[in-house]
């Protein structure tokens, strides 16, 4: 079983730190090829990021994509996910969206990340999920998740303060969200006072069941015609 990781900023210590993650979350039972966006932002944290972000992750598809059973998308926000989805002929699994269907299976949720930004942008995505009236709240704090990700221990109060504020919020369960936040939930998990989800793992616990049971693929969009395209992007495209 071969799983496609793509990390559509062009943080390749991002990539790493997801990477490692998941595959000792996974144990030898799959392969996984990560990769890194090969243009836009080292790590999203404003609507124009996640814009560009979203042809990375195309980009990505077409190059890398051959051969594999599932593409897990390792962006918290899930830039291109529905994109991507409409041309790639293997499942793909989002980390947002797989976090917050599994928070939202207990109940109202709570989602804690890094970039003031993202409070907005991530309540939208919630709302496209259908999930809004579980969502309790959003923390955000201002290090992004890359400034987390070079600096765990910097953000680890912030973090926690964060996760109570949610739980006051009406949150059952909270999401840790973003591939720079990866493996920190166990280090949070004795200062919060409600069970903590950690965004990484959950996505990968979707991908592997996704990957072992496959739903029909979507049906393909009509052929389209583009310019200024890598060859691999413009040939996905192209095909009936």
């Amino acid at each position: 079983m071969r799983i496609l990781l793509i990390n559509p900023n062009t943080s390749q210590a991002v990539t790493d730190l997801v990477a490692d993650h998941v595959r000792r979350q996974i144990d030898g039972c799959a392969d996984l090829r990560a990769v890194t966006g090969r243009f836009g932002a080292r790590y999203i944290a404003s609507r124009a990021a996640s814009a560009i972000a979203g042809h990375a992750a195309l980009d990505a598809l077409a190059e890398h994509g051959d051969a594999c059973d599932a593409v897990y998308l390792a962006c918290f926000g899930d830039p291109g996910l529905f994109a991507l989805r409409e041309l790639s002929p293997v499942p793909v699994v989002g980390m947002a969206e797989a976090a917050c269907r599994e928070a939202a299976a207990s109940g109202a949720f709570g989602i804690v990340t890094g970039g003031t930004a993202w409070d907005p942008m991530l309540r939208e995505f919630v709302a496209t999920l259908g999930l809004s009236d579980k969502l309790a709240a959003i923390a955000t704090v201002a290090p992004t998740g890359g400034d987390i990700a070079r600096d765990p221990d910097g953000a680890l109060g912030i973090l926690a303060q964060a996760c109570r504020d949610c739980h006051a919020a009406g949150a059952n369960t909270v999401i840790l969200g973003g591939a720079g936040l990866a493996g920190l939930t166990r280090r949070l998990e004795p200062q919060a006072p409600c069970p903590l989800i950690c965004s990484v793992e959950a996505g990968t616990r979707a991908v592997l069941a996704a990957a072992m049971a496959p739903a029909a693929p979507a049906a393909r969009p009509m052929p389209m015609e583009s310019l200024g395209l890598t060859p691999a992007l413009t040939r996905r495209l192209a095909a009936p």
